[in-house]
């Protein structure tokens, strides 16, 4: 194993018996030995990857296409069929919500079974068990019994003592999707902490939000084989793009509409960008404006900037669809994304062809050079197009601040405003 590696899987392979009608007692083993045919379905087809220390890595797919099994087979609860898995260091994993919670006992009782299930010691649990209960904001029912938890509670307790044991590698499967939204975004800030720490995370979750915004990597796993791998923002719209087209049968589809995609898709390779989704809402055009509506691709600090994006609508039977974008900085840095539907305004009534703009009155971002992706989708998270780098801009700044952005302020000195020089 390389010594900058944590992870290490080789041509992992791991099949399941699937029983039509196993029988459970010595009798129906007996009399009715046909129940027991089954069929052996591959769950993973000899998979590799490595992962580097301290590298944070999401495992995306459809369901069923093998995602827990990896992080299952990486925690050691299951072995493959055939090739190696090799890990470096101390693993902590968060699978099930409550695994190895004993239901009668308290949480407090839980968090010293938990954590000697670890490898910690019972001088360590003392010594982190108001920190353990702290992050967990249980204070109040740390001596219920669990059985009385909510499954919020439950992943709370989950999460404190997991983060708290010296892992060197965290895996997580799909529990952040639990848990009220300051308790969310309190597990994200304590993930990127660890991350910063060397601490290596391996992430299963259908949210690819959360994905991008811890992981620089992704993997996509598809029917047991890894489909692609690479930066998220780049495996992401192809991830959507496959979903999008597989959502849609081959009857729904007329041939002209099938042909149509294939030119349109072609068009865009040979004009270098790359377009995602099943183009029933497609970008025929896309623009930056400043404040006098006159397109412009240099902006300064502060300025009015506004996107605008000419749409049609290709297919008679969609009314509704939303819309997003995301900014990101030249040297890749996840500058802001947002959607409609995050921004829980009314979804854009479609019509034949239309437009929608976005307007910024005041840029914040300081000097560099941006990119904009542009989507349509529906609520459900069907694309219909994903337009990658469709817009870029430079931002220009007289003065020399430091770093991504410029936040409003005031100095005042003596009770006094100072004045600009």
């Amino acid at each position: 194993m390389k010594p900058d590696h944590a992870i290490e899987v080789k041509n992992v392979t791991k099949k399941f018996k699937v029983y039509y009608d196993k029988g459970h007692t010595l009798k129906e083993k007996t009399l009715f030995k046909k129940r027991r045919s089954y069929e052996e379905r591959t769950v993973l087809d000899g998979i590799s990857f490595e992962i580097k220390k301290g590298e944070a890595v999401g495992l995306i797919g459809h369901n069923g296409c093998g995602k827990s099994t990896t992080l299952k087979l990486l925690t050691k609860i299951m072995y493959p069929d055939s090739g190696t898995i090799e890990m470096n260091g101390r693993v902590s994993s968060l699978l099930e919500l409550g695994a190895g919670f004993h239901p009668d006992l308290s949480g407090r009782e839980n968090i010293y079974i938990n954590a000697s299930i670890f490898g910690l010691t019972k001088k360590e649990i003392d010594q982190r068990a108001g920190e353990i209960i702290a992050f967990s904001e249980l204070e109040e029912f740390i001596d219920h019994p669990v059985r009385t938890y909510s499954s919020g509670m439950y992943m709370r307790l989950a999460f404190a003592v997991a983060i708290h044991v010296d892992a060197d590698i965290l895996l997580v499967d799909e529990i952040l999707a639990v848990g009220d939204a300051n308790f969310q975004a309190k597990c994200f800030q304590k993930l990127r902490e660890l991350k910063s720490l060397g601490i290596t995370i391996v992430i299963v979750s259908h949210s690819l939000t959360q994905i991008e915004q811890i992981c620089e990597r992704s993997i996509w796993l598809d029917s047991g084989k890894i489909k692609e791998a690479g930066k998220p923002r780049e495996v992401h719209p192809v991830y959507l793009d496959y979903m999008g087209l597989k959502r849609r049968t081959r009857s729904e589809k007329s041939p002209q509409q099938s042909e149509e995609h294939t030119e349109i898709r072609k068009k865009n390779t040979e004009t270098g960008q790359k377009v995602y989704g099943n183009l029933d809402v497609r970008i025929v055009k896309s623009e930056l404006l400043d404040e006098n509506q006159n397109r412009c691709h240099m902006f300064r600090v502060g300025d009015k900037m506004i996107i605008r994006v000419q749409y049609e609508c290709r297919n008679e039977e969609l009314t509704e669809s939303e819309f997003g974008f995301h900014i990101f900085r030249s040297d890749g840095m996840d500058c802001y994304g947002t959607n409609t539907l995050l921004d829980q305004v009314e979804t854009i009534k479609l019509k034949k062809t239309g437009t929608v703009q976005v307007e910024f009155d005041a840029l914040p971002l300081l000097q560099g050079t941006y990119k904009i992706d542009l989507a349509f989708q529906d609520d459900t998270g069907l694309t219909f197009q994903y337009l990658y780098q469709a817009l870029s801009f430079e931002i220009i700044n007289p003065y020399e601040e430091l770093g991504a952005v410029r936040l409003a302020h005031r100095w005042v000195f003596d009770g006094k405003k100072a004045k600009r020089r």
